[in-house]
């Protein structure tokens, strides 16, 4: 008898398969953001609500590496206490103010050598499409990771109708269904267990090992997060400080010019 846990793990394998369909698109995303590493540049990864966990997954975890520049920001994703302050509610509120992703995008000396990942299941929030708007204004390609199924099934809350996929270069799908949940139990008329979080994760951890195997090939072998179970606490020490140090120095590089040039008083 089939149980719940082997139907949400047989619809997972399925996501694993629309996966491994887009070798092309992510071979073509790998060799983007490779290109703007190796260029001491970063690729920007945002992602608002729940997206916000590929956006972890991408840096700085175990396996991770320099590289890659997370915009999180707290109010469109900081939503533990559910209601209340911080809650749920609000996040989702200011999901959709047109406006904001320009004050996100402000605080960075963007690059046309920059790419750009954006992370959202429907595609169809203001914030996420606004980012992309946003990023394609100053010549940066956009690569987008969405549930393709649920975008299509989706209204855009963009005022002109944008989605997501209309303003990325490439668009990568977690394979979601409709809805996100992959689990119908008897009795109950709504689904449960969501797969665009796993799939989003696979999407991620596979554009990360390309890129990774190209950085290597070019002379240049990423400094990865790594476990001292793996490497020895000495080792792992030296990779940690070494890859905070490089996250830092190539941030940096995002402030330097961030504004107009200040006016210098005379004699100072």
């Amino acid at each position: 008898m089939n149980s719940p846990t082997n139907d949400y793990l047989s619809r997972c394998r399925e996501l694993i398969d629309v996966v491994a369909s887009q070798s092309s698109a992510l071979t073509t995303a790998a060799d983007w953001f490779t290109a703007t590493i190796l260029a001491g540049r970063m690729v920007h990864v945002f992602g608002s609500g729940h997206s916000r966990i590929m956006v972890e997954e991408m840096w700085p975890r175990y396996g991770s590496f320099p590289g890659f520049n997370p915009i999180v920001e707290l109010s469109l994703s900081f939503h533990n206490l559910v209601v209340g302050a911080n809650g749920q509610r609000q996040a989702m509120f200011l999901e959709n103010v047109t406006g904001l992703a320009p004050r996100i995008l402000r605080n960075f000396d963007l690059s046309p050598t920059d790419t750009a990942l954006i992370i959202s299941s429907s595609g169809c929030n203001v914030v996420p499409i606004e980012m992309a708007e946003g990023f394609r204004e100053r010549g940066i390609k956009v690569v987008a990771i969405v549930s393709r199924r649920h975008l299509e099934a989706s209204t855009s809350r963009h005022a002109r109708g944008l989605k997501l996929s209309d303003l990325a270069d490439i668009v990568l799908d977690t394979g979601a269904p409709v809805g996100d949940a992959m689990v119908h139990v008897p009795g109950l008329d709504t689904a449960v267990a969501p797969g665009s979080t796993v799939g989003g994760c696979l999407l991620v951890n596979s554009l990360k090992a390309e890129v990774a195997a190209r950085l290597t090939a070019a002379g240049h072998p990423p400094k990865v997060l790594s476990s001292a179970a793996t490497v020895g606490s000495a080792r792992a020490t030296t990779l940690f400080e070494s890859a905070y140090d490089e996250h830092a120095h190539r941030l940096a590089r995002l402030y330097a010019n961030v504004g107009p040039t200040p006016q210098v008083a005379p004699g100072q």
